[in-house]
């Protein structure tokens, strides 16, 4: 193994040591994590927080008992870093100590809590470690990795052949150049990216979010908004080619009615929709697909992020050692961009 200089033999890190609310969060001390043959030790500079972060921190109650995975506590949650590789497992290539990165850590293999990324040292396998765009900071780079994979598996290039257990078909994603696409929840996490690669691609965006963000969406690119506190895009949109629907769920099906024949619909959170047999009716694709990571996709991203194609907005940063304060936020929701916790 190759060191950049001696480390200590513990770390702080968040840990839980039971399911709950943000309450259960604790900053605390906890062992370094073992550097194992294929893998990088991160030093952490900053850590994204994503949806699935709070789905585990209550433990996936969202999902059928029969489908929680079984957790070993203390847990540490979280996937998405960028900070600095402090050292390398003999065989790495490519990747040196002292290299700034930025990586989503074993999803979905690690959903149950095998990422461990709300600390200040993290292992990854190389192959899910990109190095980090130059022209951004670790804050912005940490806020990229699982919500903009997200997008650009479900929109651009789905990147693996892991069979879907949601559907029987893989997922595909449709050709954007000179389409209109909706994109429902387009200041959060994923919709921003979603809404940025659409644009990227040539299509006409049309995005759906609360007035306060109209100013915010526009700027990335959006030809049209609409306020769903205002009116009921379901009643208003027609012949659109695709619908990426990023906030899903139950809801997704109203917007089957808004799409041409031929069109498509991505509910990024499928659990709940029941609208198939509509969607058939009205010869309607519906799809979804599991983001998986990628070192390669984030490598080719950083290309976007550098040249300012692509940019990741910050809603807002705390302290690792705030992570309660950043759990309370995104509870709290109508998110603009990413959350971000910062490691001291």
């Amino acid at each position: 193994m190759h060191r950049s200089e001696e480390k200590p033999r513990t770390m702080k890190a968040v840990r839980q040591h039971a399911f709950g609310g943000p309450d259960v969060l604790h900053y605390e001390d906890a062992p370094l994590p073992v550097l194992r043959p294929g893998e990088v030790l991160i030093r952490v500079r900053a850590i994204g927080l994503n949806p699935p972060d709070l789905y585990l921190r209550e433990g996936y109650s969202l999902l059928p008992p029969e489908w929680r995975p079984p957790v070993a506590f203390p847990l540490i949650l979280g996937t998405d870093v960028s900070g600095v590789i402090e050292a390398v497992a003999e065989g790495v290539e490519g990747l040196s100590p002292g290299d700034a990165v930025y990586a989503m850590v074993r999803f979905p293999s690690g959903l149950a809590g095998g990422s461990q990324a709300y600390a200040q040292y993290v292992t990854a396998p190389a192959s899910e470690v990109a190095l980090k765009p130059a022209g951004i900071d670790h804050v912005h780079a940490a806020g990229a990795p699982m919500s903009l994979l997200t997008a650009w598996q479900f929109l651009i290039a789905l990147g693996h052949d892991v069979t879907n257990p949601l559907q029987p078909a893989q997922h595909v994603p449709v050709p954007l150049r000179g389409k209109t696409v909706v994109v429902n929840g387009a200041a959060g996490g994923v919709g921003h990216f979603a809404l940025q690669l659409a644009r990227w691609q040539g299509a006409r965006v049309i995005a759906v979010a609360s007035g306060k963000h109209e100013a915010f969406v526009r700027q990335l690119g959006a030809e049209t908004f609409l306020d769903y506190t205002q009116v009921k895009p379901e009643e208003i949109l027609h012949d659109v080619d695709l619908v990426v629907d990023a906030v899903g769920g139950a809801s997704a099906g109203r917007f089957l009615r808004t799409l041409r024949r031929g069109g498509a619909l991505f509910p990024i959170f499928p659990l709940g929709f029941d609208g198939h047999d509509a969607a058939a009716a009205l010869g309607v694709t519906v799809s979804t697909t599991q983001v998986r990571s990628s070192g390669a996709q984030l490598g080719e991203l950083a290309a976007l992020l550098d040249a300012g194609s692509v940019r990741v907005a910050i809603d807002s940063t705390f302290a690792l050692s705030q992570v309660r304060q950043a759990h309370e936020r995104a509870g709290r929701g109508h998110i603009q961009g990413k959350i971000v916790m910062t490691v001291e």
